[in-house]
């Protein structure tokens, strides 16, 4: 069985608007698999094996001509410059939805598609499953086993132990992908790197104390965050500052994409150990933010989210500015709620009027119980409904 991705329409959609389609996102994301079911009748070549990979770099227009129907190209982050020969193809004959590429390193395939297809390429982002889409066969029962499993499909369609699976993962993405990305002679220390990031999921970013606890320099530290980053493993939330400068904290907080992977890195080996965890809460939050991104990026939108965070206390972990309205979002992995659950947002509204910001002004909380309800004013989403 196939899970329905949420981005399968708009994927079809864009399709019928460009001549090529680039679907990014992590490593086993399951990009090939959604590429596959939404044009079973295109032909497919992955540029991962070495041979077809060098028969693209040496002979990219002889490569091409074997596709002039148009194909999926998996993986083709390998030959960047393949890209500029596919725009020569595609100025031929720009009939729509000829080409599919997939690729899994942001930075370097943003570029190369910059230079060669503007304005001749839809980009679409897709991310491990979200919680609806486990959904549809395999949501787990309770919270923490959802959080500790993570969205990465191969998880739960070859029903690997998912501590197994990410472990191999990290191996593989770091002996590989951080191998072409930059010049670490020290994989170890980038190793200590990234599970340091992951210490500091849900928290304001300080990059001199990150470098200083890897033993890098700050520019160092920053240079590896951002392949991170285009590597969709984690991303940086800017802080929402509404023009109130002087008033509102800047740094932006660090949030993982992936629970499981979060776990995995903090070395939480089973879900009842998250449980007691003392960064239980900051996991929960950067889930909350996962499922916030994916609502949109699964559905070919632009996540225009914000933390906020004033400088004597008042926080708020998620501000999503829409047309009509701000949406400022809580995330509590407890599963009850009290009074104190709601002193930010209750706050947060007069702090706002004070201020003088006029919007509509929406307000949720996401928590680990399963009760749907209102209080305050304030919409009490659970989890297993996000």
């Amino acid at each position: 069985m196939v899970v329905p991705r949420n981005l399968l329409n708009k994927l079809l959609k864009t399709a019928r608007l460009y001549p090529v389609v680039l679907l990014d996102g992590p490593r086993q994301s399951g990009k090939t698999t959604l590429s596959k079911a939404a044009f079973p009748a295109k032909a497919y070549v992955s540029l991962e094996p070495i041979d077809t990979r060098e028969y693209a770099r040496l002979d990219p227009r002889g490569f091409l001509a074997q596709y002039g129907n148009g194909a999926i190209i998996d993986e083709v982050q390998h030959v960047p410059d393949l890209l500029s020969y596919l725009q020569e193809d595609i100025d031929k004959n720009p009939e729509a939805g000829r080409f599919i590429l997939t690729g899994s390193q942001n930075l370097a395939i943003s570029q190369a598609v910059s230079q060669s297809l503007a304005g001749r390429a839809g980009i679409l982002h897709l991310l491990p499953f979200s919680r609806g889409e486990l959904s549809a066969r395999w949501l787990p029962e309770d919270l923490y086993t959802l959080l500790w499993s993570g969205g990465y499909p191969r998880i739960y369609d070859r029903r690997i132990p998912a501590h197994q699976w990410l472990g191999d993962y990290v191996a593989t993405y770091v002996q590989r992908d951080v191998r072409q990305l930059l010049n670490v002679t020290d994989l170890s220390r980038f190793t200590t790197f990234l599970r340091l990031c992951a210490s500091r999921t849900a928290q304001e970013l300080n990059l001199s104390s990150l470098g200083a606890d890897a033993r890098v320099s700050h520019n160092t530290a920053n240079a590896w965050l951002s392949v991170l980053e285009s590597s969709f493993l984690c991303h940086r939330l800017p802080a929402w500052h509404k023009n109130l400068k002087k008033q509102l904290v800047k740094a932006p907080k660090l949030h993982f994409f992936d629970s499981g992977l979060v776990c995995y890195l903090l070395g939480i080996q089973a879900p009842e150990q998250l449980r007691h965890h003392p960064l239980r809460g900051a996991i929960f939050e950067s889930w909350v933010f996962s499922e916030l991104y994916k609502q949109k990026i699964h559905h070919g939108d632009s996540f225009n989210g914000f933390h906020f965070r004033e400088s004597r206390g008042l926080e708020v972990g998620f501000v999503e500015v829409q047309a009509d309205s701000l949406c400022f979002t809580e995330a509590k992995s407890g599963e009850t709620l009290s009074f104190d659950s709601f002193k930010n947002l209750q706050t947060l509204e007069k702090w706002l009027g004070e201020h003088g910001v006029v919007e509509k002004i929406r307000k949720a909380l996401v928590y680990g119980g399963n009760e749907s309800q209102t209080r305050h004013g304030i919409h009490v989403i659970p989890w297993n409904q996000l």
